[in-house]
């Protein structure tokens, strides 16, 4: 299936968001999408599969003039896309969700429960998925959730595949298996769009490369006959100097510490953090990386152990306590847990500081106004109002508001789970800069991340968790990706 789209335009009200924009997906290739957050990316993918109609332009499948009415049809047609917003029903098992719409039935009629889970079981087995298809999908991970939309996706019988970071919440094994499955339906005729922030993995598996930038198609190259310096320049217009900003902490006294800590999924920590330092939280998906930073803020009980607060030992059973103690927690999944979707701006930065904004049991507006405005510009949140609903911003400037808030409520240890998922190069340049700047100022931070070139680029020091315990822990000058992924294995 060849597919050409010529001079497509959309806007949604006033907001211009497509402005002429060329792309083609030629038979069997796998073709990068690139281009910061609110570049026109997903909404350029959304009208190829009909879920958006284009105000202007044309799109023609094998040279044939065609628009979809709906991705249903879009989908009969060969083009499934897997977007970045999962489209998991949490109360529904694992197997209903593979088959929900497209459940095989029997010919009284009968739901065929055993065909359904043959099929799904082999592709589970091709995908290297182990999760069972009894289980609520609402149980599993961010990570496993994202391969069921994967295994989903390919028991259509589908010509062209649209995945929008489809590793983002994948261990590097998980995806190490991903581009095993992305060669094989690649040798098997079948086109994928590879829309990522990732650009390791745009040159590692992509042939052809298109950048957008402000609702515009600006180039479209071959991967060998490009960079990584130039993809960045023609995404956000301006060279990039270095990928990460350097740090030169000044660490000082232990702020934090866990002692014999036992836990939901993990058992026997022990380490410590200092003021001013970062310590990234390494290890592959279920090692126990989460549950550790859920205990230490409150979100779960811990079994048994001890946590100390500047020398001060703490009893942590919610997080109302964790942030009286100056601790803070930038969630993995920061569209459910970090943020309020249909809230203003001002109204998600200012909720954990609301104490202080009120007087009389009545909130200071003014204050809070200046409140919001004064860390909006801080943190450089692009907005066009503080009032407007943060669902409203690109993902980079919703993990920004998120940091704002803790930071308004003068979080002195600061934990990240996953910071950048979803950020496009140029915010997560941001991030980075902002985290040095907090550390700068003496605020502490423990940083779970799955990309390991961003936890040898930002860590000071490095936990490795295996099977949830600290199997390795690494000062940054000696630590490499090999080291990291030994101890992560189980290794020495």
């Amino acid at each position: 299936m060849n597919v050409v789209m010529k001079d497509i335009h959309k806007s949604f009200g006033s907001n211009q968001v497509l402005q002429g924009v060329d792309f083609e997906i030629r038979d069997g290739e796998i073709h990068a999408l690139m281009g910061e957050n609110g570049a026109g990316k997903s909404t350029l993918m959304n009208i190829l599969t009909g879920l958006h109609p284009k105000n202007s332009g044309t799109i023609y499948i094998d040279g044939k003039e065609t628009s979809y009415a709906n991705p249903k049809e879009a989908e009969k047609a060969g083009i499934t896309f897997i977007h970045q917003e999962l489209n998991i029903w949490h109360d529904m098992s694992v197997l209903e969700n593979l088959f929900i719409g497209k459940e095989i039935k029997k010919k009284t009629g009968l739901v065929d429960n055993r065909e359904m889970k043959r099929l799904a079981a082999l592709q589970f087995e091709k995908l290297g998925i182990t999760i069972p298809l009894e289980k609520p999908a609402g149980k599993c991970s961010v990570g496993e959730q994202q391969m069921i939309e994967i295994a989903k996706a390919l028991m259509t019988d589908c010509k062209i595949l649209i995945m929008d970071e489809p590793t983002a919440a994948l261990t590097e094994r998980e995806t190490e298996k991903l581009f095993s499955v992305i060669d094989s339906l690649q040798a098997s005729g079948v086109a994928i769009v590879y829309i990522s922030h990732r650009m390791e993995e745009i040159f590692r598996i992509c042939d052809r490369i298109t950048v957008m930038r402000d609702g515009k198609s600006v180039d479209t190259k071959n991967i060998p006959d490009t960079s990584f310096e130039e993809v960045v320049k023609k995404m956000v217009g301006r060279e990039l100097t270095d990928r990460f900003p350097k740090r030169s902490p000044k660490i000082g006294e232990v702020v934090f510490e866990a002692q014999n800590l036992h836990g939901n999924g993990f058992k026997d920590v022990n380490f410590s953090l200092r003021r001013g330092e970062i310590v990234g939280v390494a290890g592959l998906m279920g090692a126990g990386r989460t549950e550790i930073m859920r205990t230490i803020f409150g979100l779960d009980a811990k079994h048994k152990g001890k946590t100390f607060v500047n020398g001060k030992e703490v009893n942590i059973k919610n997080p109302k306590q964790a942030v009286a103690h100056g601790i803070g927690f930038v969630t993995e999944d920061r569209k459910t847990e970090g943020l309020i979707l249909d809230f203003s701006v001002r109204e998600n930065i200012s909720i954990p500081s609301l104490k202080s904004l009120t007087g009389k049991g009545l909130l200071k507006r003014k204050q809070e106004d200046d409140f919001s405005e004064e860390l909006i510009k801080k943190l450089t949140v692009k907005t066009a109002s503080r009032e407007i609903p943060v669902k409203s911003l690109s993902g980079g400037n919703q993990q920004k508001v998120v940091i704002a808030k803790w930071i308004g409520v003068g979080s002195k240890i600061l934990i990240l789970d996953e910071p950048t998922r979803g950020v496009d190069v140029g915010a997560k340049r941001e991030i980075y800069q902002l985290m040095n700047e907090l550390t700068a100022q003496g605020v502490s931070i423990l940083m779970v991340s799955s990309e390991l070139p961003e936890i040898l680029g930002m860590s000071d020091r490095i936990l490795v968790v295996h099977e949830g315990k600290i199997n390795g822990e690494l000062m940054q000058v000696e630590a490499t990706q090999e080291k990291i992924m030994t101890y992560a294995t189980g290794g020495r």
